[in-house]
Formats: structure tokens, sequence, C-alpha cells
């Protein structure tokens, strides 16, 4: 997917508010774009400045410290100047170059898919430790919401023993995730389906992996503009409470796991308890049902077996 063309309101401000000079270098350019990236309130707008420019121009990040002084052709300064210009209506970094790092890993990004966090990486941990433990046998997963296939691709990169579903709604999504899937070779191993939920699962899993939606409406509001404004509003988008979706999951997977399988969820930063209780309650065969919290001790993910 390239880059969309800048709007009007872009092309105004590049035009009118803040051009580069001619044969202006690499250091001024950084230097430059760093300053308006602060005036716009980005509080990464260093690191902002430095990635872009190295997606312009095709180089590693760490390449732009031994070359400030290298000057930028025409066509690269209005490049830049573009991406910057989105960057400062808040446009996230990742979609501006179509690259994002998840568990080591180089993955294709643009707006038909959320930015994969680090916390998500957590979820990924719990779906090696099993993998590892069931090993050598093969183990069937299904990564349900795949969105970009940064679970998918993650798990099947370090676990040989995987067989993976990556299941989603969006058509948009999957095509996402086939590029990621197809850059990675991992088509054997990986296949991805549409679906709702787990309902086009043909076969029973091991272990359930997902990543759903679970903004509460209220609080779709108070996101951040780089999320609010760009991310795809129904893979964020769970209902009033923000657990409308994995409230429908949990019901299927009895007839969808096999015995004893692992069931591993991300939840927002304060539903623990409330899951908890709706495991408990919805799932009542449900055994060592544990809460797991982030770096930064927020409710992260909700793990139990069936």
């Amino acid at each position: 997917m390239q880059d969309a063309a800048p709007s009007e309101d872009a092309q105004v401000w590049q035009e009118v508010i803040w051009r580069l000079s001619d044969d202006v270098t690499v250091g001024q350019a950084i230097n430059a774009a760093t300053q308006r990236l602060e005036e716009a309130n980005i509080s990464t707008a260093r690191l902002d400045a430095q990635v872009i420019l190295a997606h312009v121009l095709g180089v590693d990040r760490s390449w732009l410290f031994a070359h400030h002084e290298q000057t930028l052709s025409p066509q690269q300064a209005e490049a830049y100047t573009e991406l910057i210009v989105r960057r400062v209506m808040h446009e996230p970094v990742a979609y501006l170059t179509h690259r994002k790092e998840f568990y080591g890993i180089d993955l294709y990004v643009d707006r038909r898919v959320l930015i994969p966090r680090p916390e998500t990486e957590m979820l990924v941990d719990q779906v090696l430790t099993e993998a590892a433990i069931r090993a050598p046998q093969e183990v069937i997963v299904a990564d349900v919401g795949a969105g970009s296939g940064a679970i998918s691709v993650a798990v099947a990169m370090n676990a040989e023993n995987v067989r993976i579903y990556a299941l989603d709604l969006s058509e948009d999504a999957l095509a996402v995730a086939r590029r990621n899937v197809e850059t990675y070779a991992l088509n054997e191993r990986i296949q991805l389906l549409q679906s709702d939920l787990l309902t086009a699962l043909p076969e029973r899993a091991d272990i359930v992996v997902a990543n759903l939606p679970y903004v509460a409406e209220d609080d779709y509001w108070t996101l951040e503009p780089d999320v609010r404004d760009y991310e795809p509003a129904q893979a964020l988008l769970g209902g009033p409470q923000g657990v409308a979706v994995i409230a429908r999951l949990l019901p299927q997977l009895p007839g969808r796991c096999t015995p004893g399988a692992l069931i591993v969820l991300e939840i927002g930063h304060n539903q623990g308890a409330l899951l908890l209780e709706m495991v408990e309650t919805l799932l009542p065969q449900a055994t060592q049902l544990e809460l797991h919290r982030d770096y930064q001790g927020r409710d992260r993910i909700i793990s139990f077996l069936l």
C-alpha cells in the first residue's frame, strides 16, 4: 500500500508553515524536523525525525549519525517534508514508514491494522512457553483477531512444532497478515482464514491466543490522537465496557479446543477483575485462571486452561 497523497491541509501546512531549505544536510533536516515536531507536542520528536529520514533515504538510523553533512536531494527533501507534515498531524510513524518491529521481527503495517504494541509480546511469551512444554508434539494454535499477523509470525518464527490458524473478520487485515506471512515464508505453517472469532476454525486448537478489541466506548475518545484518529476503530472498540467481543469468544472455546487447551487473552488495563469473574461464570470448568500484569503493573493478560 503506497503512502496516501497528503491532504489539502497538509499541503498548505507544508507550503506556508514549513519548508526545508535548498541543499539541506542530514543533520540540518533532523534538527529542523525535530523542532517542528516538538512544537506539535510530539514527545518522541528527535527519534521520529531520525526514523522517518532513515526511511526516506533507505538506510539504517545508525547511518545518519555518521553522515550529518550529506546533502539531501530535492526529491528526498520533498518526501521528508511531506512525511514530517503528516507526523505533525499525529499520524503514527509506523504508518508513515510501513514498518514496526515486534518480537525482534520487522513487520509491514498500514492503516488497515493496529500497530503491534510491545505489551502484546507477553502473549507470544505465554504461547511459546506452552509450545515448548508440549514439544516435540505438534501444537495447533488459533490466533483470534490476528490483525497484521504479528503474534502468528512471532510464534511460528520461534517454535518449530506449531501450526497456526490466523483468524480475522477483516479482509483488509488478512491482506496485511498475508504480506507478513509471505515475507517470512511461513505459508505452510500459518493458514489465514476470514472468521468471526472461532467460527471458521477447521479443527480444535491446543492454544487459543487473542488480542481482541477491548477499549470501552467512553475511553475511546480519551485515546491519544495518534491512535484515535488513525488506527482502525473496529479493531479497538469493545462495546460499553470494552469486553463485549471477549464475552462472545468465551462460550465458543469449549467446542473449539482440545482438552487442557491454554487460552491467552489480552485485556484492558482495568478489566482484570471483571474478566476473571466473567471467565468463572461462563467457563466454570476453567482451571489455573490467572491475571498477568505488564511492566507498568497494569492488567494485561488473562490465561487459563480448559
